[in-house]
């Protein structure tokens, strides 16, 4: 399958052309994820209670500079980056892809409708966080900076909703425009750019993600 691949993300962004990508969204296995599985506040490493896929090694929170300074090179001018992160995250990315270039407007966040896992307030929401390079118009300046979708059950491990990747993408990018993810995961954000009529490219160093996603797609089709 052409448009996706399987290589460690700054490796696959350093191979793309300079503002070659329209829109760029993407959800790194972040590093936080793995502390709180260790004190047991978390399933979605390793092994998930709710999935039989296995989980891949996190994304180090010493790479997100060089990751940052990849995705604004690969961008066109005047476009949108939104990365999905928890609250710990949001503290050490925010600073680095400011560093690489990119204006940060505000964190969205995703209402997963339903709580989570932990101990202190347990979780029921997500970040995205709002990126820009130069300068572009969201589509539809209606849409509330809270977007409610519930969390996916059973699915592959930290899969987003369809319409939660519709939204972000239908906001920033218009129809044949290249949509891309280099975490891609459960494909989410790719099946969503189909959705739509806009080309995509994604890249998962994960096995188990290839195969989810080619399965996905082969179950669309039947």
């Amino acid at each position: 399958m052409p448009y996706i691949f399987k290589l460690d993300a700054v490796e696959w962004l350093s191979n793309l052309a300079d503002e070659s990508i329209d829109l760029f969204i993407t959800d790194p296995p972040y590093e936080s994820l793995e502390k709180h599985r260790k004190i047991g506040t978390t399933t979605r490493l390793k092994k998930s209670k709710s999935s039989s896929n296995e989980w891949f090694n996190i994304f180090p929170n010493k790479r997100f500079e060089e990751l940052f300074i990849e995705i604004y090179r690969v961008l066109k001018r005047n476009s949108h980056f939104y990365l999905f992160c928890d609250q710990e995250t949001m503290f050490i990315a925010k600073p680095l892809a400011e560093k690489a270039g990119f204006k940060f407007w505000k964190p969205i966040v995703w209402d997963k409708c339903s709580i989570g896992m932990g101990y202190h307030y347990r979780a029921r929401y997500e970040f995205i966080l709002f990126f820009e390079k130069g300068k572009r118009k969201l589509n539809d300046l209606s849409v509330p900076d809270i977007l409610e979708f519930k969390r996916i059950w059973q699915g592959y491990p930290t899969e987003k909703p369809v319409g939660l990747l519709e939204i972000l993408i239908k906001q920033s990018s218009n129809v044949d425009e290249l949509v891309a993810d280099a975490f891609f995961g459960s494909g989410s954000t790719l099946i969503a750019a189909s959705n739509l009529s806009r080309r995509y490219l994604g890249c998962d160093i994960s096995n188990s993600a290839h195969e989810h996603f080619i399965d996905r797609l082969k179950s669309q089709e039947s």
